[in-house]
């Protein structure tokens, strides 16, 4: 199997089942919750792929470049940037939109959660960003003890920790609201990718250095590192999404730079009189 005909098949035909249905959900007046409709949807999708091919370039040359991933030149066009070949950063593009896609169906089909229900803040942010730090440390520790059988486990981590933490820091009330849209899309997209995966792996498309990960195969094919590279991937354009969508994010926002700008402002105020004085 070709990389581009892995990414038609498992991909495409879905991106493509799932706009059809948006055109139906829209024309059966099933339009996004006033909640949900801050920005045009297309809109925000276009800015995730943008900010996942912009983030997600160098650490993935870097795989490639070591060898924690490789791929098999017969089933790929030959057209490379860097290290990696076009079809894996065709990749980036194409699996934010059908995450996405995935999640603005739910949000036509099942009812959201918008009144202002009380929340235990300790519990959402300080609860899930503590373990997460931690997590974050012990993946670091690993990379920099040079633990080969953790290396792309401690990769993935460390790469994409900090702006999941961010999100839980900013919104994690207004994700855990709308929790079955979330938590069910990251679930669903999480599991198909997972098993395209396995596919594409038994078909020798790719292929994970099993000296830089650890010996644990999920159906004695996928190792256990690629479902959390799907886990985490699924996790930031899900939480991205739902939290730039979302109206309460933009009433946050204007809040947040009113209690900072003060701050930056005295400060820069002083550094000028530092400057002057000296």
């Amino acid at each position: 199997m070709t990389y581009f005909g892995f990414l038609g098949l498992f991909v495409g035909l879905p991106i493509l089942a799932l706009l059809v249905w948006q055109w139906l959900a829209r024309r059966q007046g099933r339009s996004l919750p006033a909640a949900f409709n801050a920005w045009p949807a297309w809109l925000v999708i276009g800015l995730h792929m943008l900010v996942a091919f912009v983030y997600t370039t160098p650490w993935d040359n870097y795989l490639v470049a070591t060898g924690v991933w490789n791929y098999d030149p017969a089933l790929v066009t030959g057209i490379v940037f860097g290290w990696v070949p076009i079809e894996e950063y065709t990749f980036f593009l194409v699996q934010p939109i059908m995450t996405s896609l995935l999640l603005l169906t739910l949000l036509r089909y099942l009812p959201v959660n918008d009144t202002a229900t009380p929340v235990n803040q300790v519990r959402l942010r300080l609860i899930p960003l503590t373990l997460l730090g931690l997590l974050w440390i012990v993946a670091a520790v690993i990379l920099l003890a040079g633990w080969r059988p953790g290396t792309y486990l401690g990769l993935e981590l460390v790469w994409a920790l900090p702006p999941i933490m961010f999100q839980i820091f900013f919104g994690a009330d207004i994700l855990w609201k709308q929790r079955r849209h979330v938590f069910g899309t990251i679930a669903v997209a999480t599991l198909y990718l997972s098993l395209a995966d396995t596919v594409a792996i038994r078909a020798g498309t790719w292929a994970i250095d099993p000296a830089q990960s650890l010996p644990v195969l999920l159906g004695n094919i996928l190792p256990i590192e690629e479902f959390v590279f799907f886990l985490i991937t699924n996790v930031l354009i899900v939480f991205g999404v739902t939290l730039v969508l979302a109206a309460e994010s933009h009433q946050r926002v204007p809040a947040a730079v009113g209690r900072w700008l003060p701050f930056l402002v005295n400060r820069k105020i002083a550094d000028q009189k530092e400057v002057t004085l000296s």
